[in-house]
């Protein structure tokens, strides 16, 4: 098997027993990086990485050391997250040529894992969109559909785990920015519980809409990374209990029969049209979680449409947050204008009321929704979009409102801190190419375990 079919599991084996070097396994994404198509890349650090791999090939002959589990596998890092040395543009024209001068957190525990860094990944502006168009660079795709869009804001991360560059890439999920783009390029993608990933030592929660995390192509490649990000720094705002074992070790636990909550109507927009193939792919992950045993009921909309309002008030005012020079306020692109604009409207009683609502609607959903184990839904409500098609200057407003379409069930789970994860289940023939279909399984707060478990049901069942 070649070097970049492997998961990075693995991958990993390989490298320990020493059928593959970490050299040659980081020379490999190398070139697949630079030979890259997709727009998956923004940076790549050869010289940087490969002095990396050597490091780490040298601390194999260290008989008293113990590699884990994603120990030598590349790993790029999503541009809106710190890596010292290496440029943090955030998608933006006006953070162009920007040096980052620290790591962040999630940098600081995917290098203790031993993973090798090659270069940072495409995002949007801020990380606002949700599909991965930056000024100045090409767009990100699928590889399913060069002419259609991998999603965002991980749009780049997800292009290159799904081309097979990698096999694992750091994302971050604020409304879906993980679930989008695993959707659109048919990848596995998670969104911890909240608290379960630590925004630490540096970076704050803020209203805990944000979890970082990764893109793969297995559910054991994501449990892995869990295992490895999923260690909290002190002053944690937000707190999530360890399981009882490892996150990969879930992924291999049998899973007792469940009760699960089937929804395919839109939820954070009245006016989103539902693809056929969106139903589809619910309805053979319906089939195929009976034929494993679990009960199929219809769950209820955990809120109206209308109490989504509080998501997005507290997305717009959390956009003021970017780090804009003044005096390149209008060299910003209309969507993040127009969302800066609306932050300002919001008073400080405004904003104050809208996180009373966000936690209203927490428990609105947990009343509703905890009667279940789990909660399926598609994960989007069309197929990987067509570049351009979401994205409208002229009408910033109305890019939102196709945003909202697009997406009507990921941002549940960012307001209520719930966990969720895209599988790659289906696939459909949409005007003459064949594309994926994500559906996503929703949990109860801080039941991650079981996620990933019913998870690695479902991909083996599908096989």
């Amino acid at each position: 098997m070649q070097i970049n079919e492997m998961s990075a599991l693995d991958l990993s084996t390989a490298i320990r027993s020493g059928l593959v070097g970490v050299r040659e396994a980081t020379e490999d994404a190398l070139a697949r990086a630079h030979a890259d198509t997709l727009g998956a890349f923004t940076h790549i650090c050869d010289e940087r990485a490969l002095a990396r791999a050597d490091e780490l090939q040298g601390l194999l002959d260290d008989e008293g050391f113990t590699p884990g589990p994603l120990f030598g596998v590349p790993c790029p890092i999503k541009d809106l997250t710190q890596v010292a040395g290496l440029p943090l543009e955030g998608g933006t024209p006006v953070l162009r040529g920007n040096i980052a001068t620290t790591d962040d957190g999630v940098v600081m525990r995917l290098r203790d894992a031993g993973t090798v860094i090659i270069g940072k990944t495409a995002t949007p502006e801020f990380g606002l969109p949700c599909y991965t168009e930056p000024e100045g660079r090409p767009p990100a795709s699928t590889p399913f559909d060069p002419t259609r869009g991998a999603g965002g804001s991980s749009g780049g991360a997800a292009a290159a785990v799904a081309s097979k560059v990698v096999a694992l890439a750091h994302g971050s999920d604020g409304g879906g920015s993980i679930r989008i783009p695993a959707a659109a390029c048919g990848l596995v993608g998670l969104k911890a519980s909240r608290g379960r990933v630590s925004k630490g030592p540096l970076g704050v929660d803020g209203p805990g809409l944000v979890s970082e995390g990764v893109l793969t192509r297995t559910v054991r490649d994501t449990a892995a990374a869990l295992d490895a990000l999923a260690q909290g720094w002190p002053g944690d705002p937000y707190f999530a209990p360890n399981p009882s074992g490892t996150f990969l070790a879930a992924a291999d636990q049998r899973v007792q029969p469940l009760r699960v909550g089937v929804l395919t109507e839109p939820v954070i927009t009245d006016d989103a049209e539902v693809h056929p193939g969106a139903l589809a792919a619910v309805e053979k992950t319906v089939a195929m979680l009976r034929e494993l045993g679990h009960e199929i009921v219809a769950a209820p909309k955990p809120f109206d449409a209308r109490a989504w309002d509080a998501f997005a008030a507290i997305w717009a005012v959390g956009s003021l947050g970017a780090p804009v020079p003044p005096e390149a306020e209008d060299r910003l692109r209309p969507l993040t204008r127009w969302l800066r604009e609306q932050g300002r409207r919001y008073s400080g009683q405004e904003h104050a009321a809208a996180l009373v609502a966000a936690q209203q609607v927490t428990r609105q959903t947990a009343a509703l929704w905890d009667e279940f184990d789990l909660i399926l839904t598609p994960t989007l409500a069309q197929p990987p979009a067509v570049h351009g098609s979401l994205r409208d200057d002229e009408d910033p407003a109305e890019d939102f409102a196709k945003q909202t379409r697009f997406t009507p069930w990921t941002s549940i789970y960012n307001l209520t801190g719930r966990p969720a994860i895209s599988l790659p289940l289906h696939t459909e023939i949409v005007d003459g190419v064949e594309l994926p279909f994500g559906v996503m399984l929703g949990g109860r707060l801080h039941e991650d375990a079981l996620l990933i478990a019913i998870a690695a049901d479902l991909e083996e069942e599908l096989g």
